[in-house]
């Protein structure tokens, strides 16, 4: 008899947790973020505004902030650490204090931020856009990548997430939008999963026809080189056509993927994660990659940060692709040792030619 009861009680158990479990993926079907190919993204413009002209040099930075919770002294589960977010909403605040000061003091003409946070348990729900907005004082776009009402794992589960790219622009844009990149992932892992694409910027060029064209992006990171591969391609695709018209193109950001003759990195041990490659190949006739493999642009995660250098795991990943007519005065990684985010921002000084 206590048989039974016991194998009857272990059985409403099972029921109910594949219950919850059918239902809670029902509601992240229903409510999954379904975008646009194309949707257009409001520009929150500043009272003070530049327009560029051909002979122009201008200043861009890149980099990935990790929603300002993979500071120094943090690591991610996805790569081998532990941790869903940092353990207290103080280690966010210091790590994103740190970040605008750091973009402050580079006083560049546009910036190209990747995994921002609006809305998200992983960041304690701070609104790290807003935050930025104000501690820039400029024009300010903001696209979501990664949207979903609740991810259920790992434990403790990642919860809300509502982040994305965000553009911050001294200069004159005409107009901004959010363009589509593939999804490699299939039902139900595609729910709870990044949406990844292009926030585009249009800019005119004085007393011409032609736009300065800034893409940012940040493309697949954790598929097995599918996703990469055909983002990728619609990039090239994008640039293209954009130089095509006669317009100037700077597409910066993380893409998780090494750049072509970077080396001193090497892959300290099979088990870290593993960008993707990219090739001279895949530029347009004329387009050239452009970073600084002088100093490493991001490091692995899968532990704290120790600062030492000789033993640790790191990558050039992040950097940006020119088109033509750009000139490059100059890049160089900002050395900031990985002190607010386990990326390093990329400047790029050029003149529209």
């Amino acid at each position: 008899m206590m048989f039974k009861k016991v194998s009857k009680f272990i059985l409403i158990l099972l029921l109910a947790v594949l219950a919850v479990a059918l239902g809670l993926v029902g509601y992240l079907s229903l409510t999954e973020y379904t975008p646009d190919e194309v949707e257009p993204v409001a520009v929150s413009v500043a009272a003070w505004r530049e327009e560029p002209a051909v002979g122009s040099k201008l200043t861009a930075i890149t980099w990935n902030i990790g929603y300002a919770g993979l500071g120094r002294d943090q690591n991610f589960f996805m790569d081998g650490g532990d941790m869903v977010r940092p353990n207290r909403k103080e280690d966010v605040e210091d790590n994103l204090a740190g970040i605008i000061s750091a973009l402050v003091q580079q006083q560049a003409d546009v910036y190209l931020l990747q995994e921002v946070d609006e809305n998200s348990h992983r960041s304690y729900y701070m609104n790290q856009v807003d935050s930025l907005r104000r501690g820039l004082s400029l024009s300010t776009a903001f696209a979501y990548n990664f949207r979903c009402a609740f991810v259920p794992f790992p434990w403790p589960m990642i919860g809300k997430v509502e982040s994305g790219l965000v553009t911050l622009n001294r200069l004159q844009v005409a107009e901004a939008t959010r363009e589509s990149l593939p999804v490699p992932f299939a039902w139900p892992i595609r729910i709870a999963n990044l949406k990844r694409c292009l926030l585009i910027e249009r800019i005119p060029v004085a007393d011409s026809d032609k736009e300065l064209v800034m893409i940012n992006l940040h493309l697949e990171a954790y598929d097995e080189g599918q996703g990469k591969r055909a983002q990728t391609e619609q990039l090239m695709g994008i640039v293209r056509a954009e130089y095509r018209k006669g317009n100037y193109v700077v597409a910066g950001g993380d893409y998780n993927q090494t750049f072509p003759d970077v080396e001193g990195y090497p892959q300290l041990k099979e088990e870290y994660w593993q960008p993707g490659q990219l090739s001279a190949e895949d530029l347009p006739q004329g387009f050239s990659f452009v970073t600084d493999p002088s100093v490493p642009t991001c490091r692995s995660t899968h532990e704290s940060y120790t600062g030492d250098r000789a033993n640790s795991q790191f990558y050039v990943i992040d950097g940006f692709l020119l088109s033509p007519n750009i000139k490059v005065n100059n890049v160089q990684t900002i050395d900031i040792n990985f002190q607010h985010s386990d990326h390093q921002p990329v400047r790029l000084e050029f003149t529209l030619q």
